[in-house]
């Protein structure tokens, strides 16, 4: 099990929420609600200053695909959407 880094100061999480028309099309970003950012995943903690702390979070976790979810006190993947052709 890996330990992730939660940043609780961050609350700005984003993700892909749909797609203009444009060609190339662009993204649209909107924010997710209730969350922080995992600023790091390590196999060991090591000691970090308030507010950051640590929480154990599955292998596969890494911080540009997971935000921690304030709400449920879990490690979530960021689901963006698909660009439509």
């Amino acid at each position: 099990m890996k330990k992730a880094l939660i940043s609780p100061n961050e609350t700005v999480v984003r993700y892909i929420s749909g797609w203009t028309q444009d060609v190339p099309a662009k993204p649209i970003f909107s924010d997710l609600t209730n969350a922080c950012r995992v600023a790091q995943v390590e196999d060991a903690e090591f000691d970090v200053a308030p507010p950051l702390y640590w929480i154990d979070c599955a292998d596969d976790v890494n911080a540009y695909e997971f935000y921690f979810n304030t709400a449920t006190n879990s490690i979530e993947p960021i689901v963006n959407a698909t660009p439509t052709a």
